[in-house]
């Protein structure tokens, strides 16, 4: 490995790294991958979206078959959920993953190496592969899709038993009496979800005033309204100042976040078995020794790159969550096509505009392009269209009318601005309204595309039909 001369050197075998080498090997060049972990697939499969979905999948079968399935006849005298099946599956989803990207890196000769990685130069990769073995690998370019790792207070000690982050979450033996969640964003919804399903009391303390604070805010107040019927209690306003361990359970101090660090106010107390600290993520940029290659980097800490993935150090490029933007894995994918096939002389592009969010809470939410907020601020002449689930009639055989489809258009041209949709299948529809938005289409050409009935897509044909028009049934 250390003699061979690569085309690519890739750092960080997530979603985007892994899509890169991939793509730059079928597109000719030799490609090496650097990770930390044996596994490839980034924090996003290991510890991250796929496990996290294949819990909330699980708990919300185990919720559905407790509570639910009666008003369709049918009735379960006992439901209990084994904890350990639960998280063996999950394992399990993780493992045939893993092991499918490293097919792929095998058919596409693409080589991996385990080990901790540090740019030397712009050609030049050390890897720590042990404390007593390292190694060089040398490239003729150098892209980093190093990733992300969770956010952190600095007074708060993270144990991955007790305080976990959302690494730890995936992980718990026992469901909790009281799990408190700091930070209301995607994450600690999903998270909070899993195990409120399963029987724990979930408390969410957030700094700011309503959940996802960028996401549309009628949307945002319709999962919050469906979150407190679950069973979720919320703090907003309010911040972490100190935990107390004690022998069994943790004491939480928090405070209004609008008092100054000087205030002598009383912080509330709330007592609790697990700690869920869920407050973002940021760039895992350190030890990568991008400061003495005199690599930019913004205010916040993100690598500043130009429209061809290249960062101020000529040969080193850079992608997903080590870059502004929305730390999603398909957007780390999208980047990381593009910046090697502009590496290969190709013209293509990412629209950053068009790039779908989805929260896996039940119901689901998604979003792709401008909120109401934002069209507001800007200045915007719009429309809104909008249709609920309980007039859909998909959504009312199978009894999961929660929610609506909302669609945002320009008020003189017709064209989708944006889509914001909770349902319990919102991250599937949003993928229609996603490619129409990629190839300017107005909110008619939605309206008069053919869906089939009865299917959830027709509320998206609907609130198309709302915004330039008028909805049919309703």
């Amino acid at each position: 490995m250390a003699d061979k001369q690569y085309d690519l050197v890739v750092i960080g075998a997530g979603p985007g790294g892994y899509v890169a080498a991939i793509r730059a090997a079928q597109l000719g060049m030799s490609v090496a991958v650097i990770d930390k972990r044996k596994t490839p697939g980034g924090t996003c499969l290991n510890v991250g979206c796929i496990p996290s979905k294949a819990l909330l999948n699980a708990s919300h079968k185990y919720h559905e078959a407790k509570e639910t399935n009666e008003r369709f006849g049918i009735t379960a005298k006992s439901v209990t959920m084994d904890i350990k099946k639960m998280l063996s599956h999950k394992d399990g989803v993780v493992s045939e993953l893993t092991k499918g990207i490293g097919f792929l890196f095998k058919k596409n000769k693409v080589d991996f190496i385990v080990g901790t990685a540090k740019i030397e130069d712009a050609q030049t990769v050390k890897v720590a592969e042990s404390k007593s073995k390292s190694s060089t690998v040398k490239g003729k370019r150098i892209l980093i899709a190093a990733g992300s790792v969770p956010a952190m207070l600095p007074n708060i000690k993270v144990d991955e038993k007790r305080i976990v982050s959302s690494t730890g979450a995936l992980e718990l033996q026992k469901v909790p009496k009281h799990m408190v969640v700091v930070g209301a964003g995607y994450i600690g919804l999903e998270l909070g979800s899993v195990w409120a399903r399963l029987g724990a009391k979930v408390t969410v303390v957030e700094a700011f005033s309503k959940i996802a604070p960028t996401m549309d805010e009628e949307v945002g107040k319709e999962l919050q309204k469906t979150l407190e019927k679950q069973g979720f209690k919320f703090k907003f306003d309010r911040k972490l100042v100190k935990v107390v361990e004690g022998k069994k359970d943790l004491t939480l101090h928090v405070l209004p976040t609008d008092l100054g660090e000087d205030s002598n106010k009383a912080p509330e107390s709330i007592s609790c078995d697990v700690l869920l600290m869920s407050i973002g993520r940021k760039p895992a940029l350190d030890g990568l020794g991008i400061e003495h290659l005199g690599i930019q980097t913004n205010d916040r800490g993100y690598i500043m790159v130009n429209e061809n993935f290249e960062t101020s150090c000529p040969g080193v490029y850079a992608i997903g969550d080590a870059i502004p933007g929305p730390m999603l894995a398909h957007k780390a994918e999208d980047e990381g096509v593009v910046a090697v096939e502009r590496m290969s002389g190709m013209k293509s592009q990412v629209n950053h505009h068009v790039i779908p969010g989805v929260i896996y809470t039940y119901p689901e939410v998604a979003s792709v392009g401008k909120t109401e907020q934002e069209l507001k601020a800007e200045g915007t002449d719009y429309k809104v269209g909008k249709f609920p689930f309980m007039a859909n009639s998909r959504a009312k055989t199978i009894s999961e009318t929660t929610g609506f489809a909302k669609i945002l258009t320009d008020k003189q041209t017709d064209r989708v601005l944006g889509c914001h949709i909770i349902a319990d299948v919102a991250g599937t529809l949003i993928a229609e309204v996603a490619l129409a938005m990629e190839f300017n289409a107005s909110a008619e050409d939605i309206a008069r595309t053919c869906h089939a009935h009865p299917t959830h897509n027709e509320a998206v044909k609907e609130a198309a039909l709302a915004a330039y028009d008028k909805a049919i049934h309703i």
